[in-house]
């Protein structure tokens, strides 16, 4: 590792040899393939349906994986989704769904019940959403927008006030306003709402970051080049502007919350810039968002954020990669 990671690890209070395992979702009611794996899954007490596995072994050649059976994610990027408290009904925007693994376990959850929205603005990294929904069949309530965002204005029953009073050209011009729809579940239409229900009744903002808490992800430099993790990970300039996407980002989902909702914010950075400092920003506008405990958290084995309520998943800690959990709400 360059000298300059080496010191950002120290300033984090992390160990750069610290051993992390790797980690699978297996979908619920399915038994355990550790005969297929050839290792031993161990259970993951905190987190429903997860199971660490030791990180030589490679599960895209397994049939298991090949048949949608499991899928890898890390159990920090499990807590985060499982924060939101999804409940039979709820109608879920992902609102940064790429690459897919937290938007598929979002749909198991919702199970055959409410609708997910997944937007990003890559429409490459959108496809494969599209096609980790189709694998592991998951996708009859989600639909899927490429659009930014920052400024993503779809709520979920807006597609019935095309079909209202509205003019022909009126509609046309709203179409043409709004963002590419790839792909849309058989069982995702939107249902009409009374004045109170506008909005969706759970937000995740799995905001773009500098990466830094994850491993596997500094892994890649190895390959990239350690003088491309300086430009793109340390350099002051890029944290600048990924503040400010940021501060967007948890804003705009906040504004697409319906009163009473749930919004989770989250990367997996390890900085306080991208974590507590927008939580902070954000909070010092938005005189209606209140932070909440993460009440699910009880047994999770992570710490405290730098503000209360919020949480730091490290591999020090947790032995997972890096991740930042502030849970709020709409009063």
């Amino acid at each position: 590792l360059p000298g300059a990671f080496l010191d950002f690890l120290e300033e984090n209070g992390l160990d750069p040899s610290m051993y992390v395992p790797r980690y699978i979702r297996v979908k619920p009611g399915l038994l355990e393939i550790e005969d297929e794996l050839k290792c031993k899954l161990q259970k993951i007490t905190w987190l429903p349906g997860f199971f660490s596995i030791p990180p030589q072994i490679q599960i895209a050649g397994s049939k298991a994986y090949q048949q949608g059976k499991i899928y890898g994610i890390d159990a920090a990027s499990g807590a985060a989704v499982l924060a939101l408290n999804v409940s039979l009904g709820d109608h879920v925007l992902d609102l940064c769904a790429a690459p897919g693994a937290k938007l598929c376990m979002l749909a198991d959850l919702l199970g055959s019940s409410g609708s997910l929205t997944g937007v990003d603005i890559a429409r490459h990294r959108l496809a494969a959403c599209r096609t980790m929904l189709h694998k592991y069949s998951v996708g009859d309530r989600c639909r899927l927008f490429v659009a930014d965002g920052a400024s993503f204005s779809l709520l979920p029953f807006r597609f019935a006030e095309w079909t209202g009073k509205r003019s022909r050209g009126d509609r046309k011009k709203a179409k043409a306003r709004s963002p590419e729809l790839i792909f849309y579940g058989r069982h995702s239409g939107v249902v009409g709402l009374c004045k109170n229900d506008i909005g969706y009744d759970r937000v995740l903002v799995d905001a773009e970051c500098t990466h830094d808490g994850s491993l596997k992800h500094i892994q890649k430099f190895e390959n990239w080049g350690w003088e491309t993790l300086e430009r793109r990970v340390l350099d002051a300039k890029r944290t600048d502007s990924l503040l400010h996407l940021q501060l967007q980002l948890l804003t705009n989902g906040f504004r697409l919350l319906r009163v009473g909702g749930t919004l989770v914010y989250s990367t997996c950075s390890l900085t306080v810039a991208q974590n507590e400092d927008v939580v902070k920003q954000f909070l010092s506008a938005n005189y209606s968002a209140e932070l909440q405990e993460v009440e699910v958290a009880a047994n999770w084995p992570c710490r405290s954020g730098g503000i209360p309520k919020t949480l730091r998943f490290d591999p020090k800690t947790s032995g997972t990669s890096g991740l930042f959990i502030a849970k709020f709400t709409k009063l």
